[in-house]
């Protein structure tokens, strides 16, 4: 029997993103719900145990500007500290009694002026603004590699880590050479008997150690508080001088090409370092931070296989150069579906679902609404600047104009707000203009690149969307009847 319940806001998601929107919502005094697909909070850093996480941003720069942790371990510290970290804010806000926990959105349409969302668990939620808070790193990409269920050995994807599995001794294979691969490679190292990274495509990797803050370091931190803040303030000055020099030519970028390939001169052996070159800018891709990775791949046990994948087969990868490389463990980081935002069952309305309506690629007003969605907000959406600053900083810009809107349709009951839809197409044709002169057009394929080849990220500035996300532009929204 379907249950049903009347809602003001509902938040799919308790990550980063939709705690940060209810801790504002409930400071507004806002009726709100949460649903939450897992058991408790954390989003990504929840679901990701692999050997080796941590954030490349730095810790003092990767926390709520309201809510500063003063007790670090490293500059980057490890995924675990930053889930805790999560787990303390969800506590200290009481925001538990607001989230839903193991409900996952079977669909969500926009129907008679209001949302109707259905869950996992049976329940039918009418609410009058839907916010999808899941972001981009959701839905995990598995390989579509011929014979893949066919491996005896243990084999899970990096955001399923199996802990049960014993890797000390093991022959381990690792497909896919992006970040989260990278950090692994280290640690894992130091288990295996033999290591295999299997690569499809060079990726540049700028060395940036990970400092273990001393007890004494901690303590004054603890002790004075401004030191904290100040840290976090000139690690966020750092990304805002650098994000736009990183993605157009001048001193940024040129310092970043040349850390990038002197650190790649210390790969001594001449055919691993031509293994390991791009042939495409720095900066086209995700930049990679790492010390450990080159250290780790000339070690005499590990070895990087840069021919094609055949097919996988139950004693391990067969490449296509004929040779089998038998492995007791597969580990896929491979990544996720980064254009799927987790919101395809999201129904519009007209009729259109986020899925159909993005079949060309990813298309928002300003990276948070959407043409045709009335009262739907996205946080971390298409075109957010994931690539330039910490995706904090983006969550508690856009929760605070989402919150500004939803104000509005407090002071306008029995209305819906919608984009309208030439706003939406020249913000749209801006991005493109702007994406024409930056390093993400040069020649890579990434996963910020949408069906169309056009980056789904911030061309511009970080301080320019600050300044733009201060507050919406209703003239460019249409106030429409809720019915």
């Amino acid at each position: 029997m379907t249950r049903r319940s009347e809602l003001k806001t509902c938040i799919i998601g308790a990550g980063m993103s939709g705690l940060v929107m209810g801790i504002r919502l409930q400071a507004a005094g806002k009726s709100f719900r949460i649903l939450e697909k897992a058991t408790s909070v954390g989003g990504t850093w929840r679901e990701n145990t692999y050997p080796g996480l941590s954030c490349d941003v730095p810790s003092f720069f990767y926390a709520y500007s309201f809510e500063p942790n003063l007790d670090w371990s490293h500059r980057f510290s490890p995924g675990r500290e930053i889930c805790e970290y999560f787990v303390r804010i969800a506590e200290k806000y009481d925001l538990l009694k607001y989230i839903s926990f193991g409900e996952t959105v079977a669909g969500a349409r926009y129907e008679d002026g209001r949302w109707t969302i259905d869950t996992s668990g049976g329940e039918q939620i009418r609410a009058d603004v839907l916010i999808d808070a899941t972001g981009p790193l959701h839905i995990k990409y598995y390989p579509d590699i011929e014979g893949i269920d066919s491996f005896e050995g243990a084999m899970f994807h990096s955001a399923d880590w199996d802990h049960s599995v014993e890797l000390r001794g093991k022959r381990i294979g690792v497909i896919g050479n992006g970040s989260t691969g990278v950090q692994m490679m280290a640690p894992l190292s130091e288990k295996a008997s033999h290591l295999t990274m299997f690569q499809r495509t060079a990726q540049w990797v700028f060395p940036v150690g990970n400092k273990a803050y001393s007890e004494r370091e901690r303590a004054w931190t603890r002790r004075l508080p401004i030191l904290g803040r100040l840290t976090r303030e000139f690690y966020k000055w750092i990304f805002n001088q650098g994000s736009v020099g990183v993605v157009r030519d001048g001193y940024w970028r040129r310092s970043m090409d040349k850390g990038c390939r002197k650190h790649l001169a210390t790969v001594t052996d001449p055919e691993l370092r031509r293994k390991l070159t791009p042939d495409y800018q720095p900066g086209c891709k995700r930049l990679i931070l790492s010390n450990d990775f080159y250290p780790a791949l000339q070690k005499e046990h590990v070895e990087l296989v840069t021919e094609g994948i055949e097919r996988i087969e139950p004693r391990g990868i067969l490449t296509k150069d004929g040779r089998l490389h038998e492995l007791d463990v597969l580990v896929l980081a491979t990544g996720f579906q980064a254009h799927k935002w987790g919101i395809d069952r999201v129904v519009g309305a007209d009729g259109l679902s986020l899925d159909e309506a993005w079949q060309k690629g990813p298309r928002t007003y300003r990276s948070v609404t959407m043409p045709g969605f009335p009262n739907f907000f996205m946080l971390v959406g298409p075109n957010s600047p994931i690539g330039n600053i910490s995706i904090i900083d983006v969550s508690e810009t856009q929760s605070k104009y989402i919150l500004d809107c939803i104000e509005l349709l407090d002071r306008e009951p029995g209305k819906a707000l919608t984009p309208k839809r030439e706003a939406a197409e020249a913000f749209q044709e801006s991005l493109r203009e702007a994406m024409k002169n930056t390093v993400w057009v040069t020649g890579c394929n990434s996963w910020y690149l949408d069906p169309d080849g056009i980056p789904t990220i911030w061309p511009w500035p970080a301080n320019r969307f600050q300044q733009l996300m201060q507050r919406p532009d209703f003239s460019d929204f249409d106030l429409i009847d809720a019915t």
